[in-house]
C-alpha cells in the first residue's frame, strides 16, 4: 500500500494555485513540496499545515493506494 498526493495536485489546481504558493502558504520547506511531488514519506506535521492552509482535511489531499494501481 502507498499513498498517492494526487487529490492536492488536484485541489491545487481548482484554486488556481502552483506547488510554489503552497510553500508560501503553509509555510513548508521546498524540500518537503518536493517529497510530496514523488510520493515520498512526509510527516503528519507537514500535511496539517497543508490543510490548515488550504483549509481542507487529510482526506482531502491524500489517499491510500494499493501496489498495483500505480
Amino acid at each position: 500500500m502507498k499513498i498517492s498526493y494526487n487529490k492536492l495536485w488536484k485541489l491545487l489546481i481548482d484554486k488556481g494555485m502552483n506547488k510554489h504558493d503552497l510553500k508560501v502558504a503553509s509555510g513548508v520547506s521546498s524540500a518537503s513540496i518536493a517529497k510530496l511531488g514523488k510520493c515520498e514519506n512526509i510527516t503528519t506535521d507537514v500535511l496539517l499545515k497543508i490543510c490548515e492552509s488550504l483549509n481542507v482535511h487529510l482526506e482531502d489531499i491524500l489517499e491510500t493506494i494499493d501496489e498495483e494501481e500505480k
